[in-house]
């Protein structure tokens, strides 16, 4: 990929936030980087491009972002190598992934060259933000918006794409406890359930709510039309290992195309192990607990990575898995994305991008 074709204005800040905040122990995704990278769409094309110190936006009222769901964003992260270089992942595939998601919701690609340059260029400036250690890392939210200022519904003319990034530490610090949904449901078929939209986030939170309330950190989401599927778990692709096999739910309109689940499936079928994508049946899960051939229940994402599942509540009855080991594959292939993605074991499949 070539950079330094994009005109980028920067303007720093006149005070870093940074002195005084101990950046390997904040909450998740509440303290954020000095400055932000912002472009914007008019009249059929991408014009300025900004690095900004980070700060408010001014929106009309009108905005039609606001008012009809032209909303649309990305999860990545950044990382520090033990050499002290800042390393990407994957990031070009999220790139094509914001596209994806734009060209569903009638909203304008952004640019491989806007994308990356202003991604680069911001992680540069504000690379003091990144936290070290294992389990820590920049957490990095591009994202773009509808900015017309016209109450009517049509896709909007104008639009801004934003890239802001915050310091995180885990997002879960413990295995998760989670309930089958049967009554409400994350997406159907013909929907948008596999763009990352931002109306799929919070059509999800009232359920998920009620589940907390049982005492459940997130829900397994079920299909639409029969509630017999599994699909997601909370915002996380899922996976089981079922005797030696690594099953996940096969890709479609109602499932988030992981990037991170890509990687997982890619390091099992380098490792030998059995793969199948397709349909995972509720009954086919609690079978296979029954039977003691479910070994292992986790998620996968950029936020959470993976995240180790420890009991399925379904109708009422909670079934605990059995406890990690550090022969467990979601145990050891945690550990070989971390090393990938710190440039501490060979990059085999060329994931790794160095910003500096």
């Amino acid at each position: 990929m070539n950079t330094g074709t994009l005109n980028i204005n920067i303007k720093k800040t006149q005070q870093s936030r940074l002195p005084g905040l101990d950046i390997n122990n904040l909450p998740f995704g509440k303290v954020f980087s000095d400055h932000m990278f912002v472009a914007e769409y008019a009249d059929g094309e991408w014009k300025k491009s900004e690095i900004l110190p980070f700060g408010d936006l001014h929106l009309s009222p009108a905005s039609s972002m606001m008012h009809y769901g032209q909303a649309i964003f990305e999860g990545m992260k950044c990382y520090r190598a033990d050499n002290g270089d800042v390393l990407l992942f994957r990031p070009i595939e999220n790139q094509k992934r914001l596209n994806v998601s734009a060209q569903r919701m009638a909203m304008p690609d952004v640019p491989e060259e806007v994308f990356m340059e202003g991604l680069v260029e911001l992680l540069r400036l504000d690379q003091n933000w990144i936290p070290t250690g294992d389990g820590r890392s920049l957490y990095i939210r591009p994202f773009l918006i509808a900015t017309d200022d016209y109450i009517g519904v049509k896709p909007s003319d104008t639009y801004k794409f934003l890239i802001i990034t915050t310091p995180v530490g885990a997002y879960y610090d413990h295995p998760l406890k989670v309930k089958v949904e049967k009554t409400f449901f994350r997406a159907v078929e013909g929907g948008v359930g596999f763009v990352k939209a931002s109306g799929n986030y919070g059509r999800s939170l009232y359920p998920t709510s009620l589940a907390k309330k049982d005492g459940y950190d997130q829900l397994i989401w079920t299909d639409a039309r029969e509630h017999k599927y599994v699909e997601e778990s909370g915002t996380m692709n899922l996976m089981f290992v079922i005797g030696d096999t690594l099953i996940t739910p096969k890709l479609g309109d109602t499932i988030l195309a992981g990037i991170t689940r890509d990687s997982v499936l890619a390091l099992a079928r380098d490792w030998g192990m059995e793969v199948e994508e397709r349909k995972v049946s509720i009954d086919e899960i609690l079978d296979a607990y029954c039977s003691g051939n479910l070994r292992e229940a986790f998620g996968t994402g950029t936020a959470a990575t993976i995240a180790h599942i420890s009991n399925i509540g379904f109708e009422g009855e909670d079934f605990e898995l059995p406890k990690l080991t550090p022969e467990c594959f979601s145990v050891r292939v945690a550990k070989a994305m971390d090393d990938v993605r710190r440039g501490r074991i060979e990059d085999a499949h060329g994931w790794v991008y160095r910003v500096c």
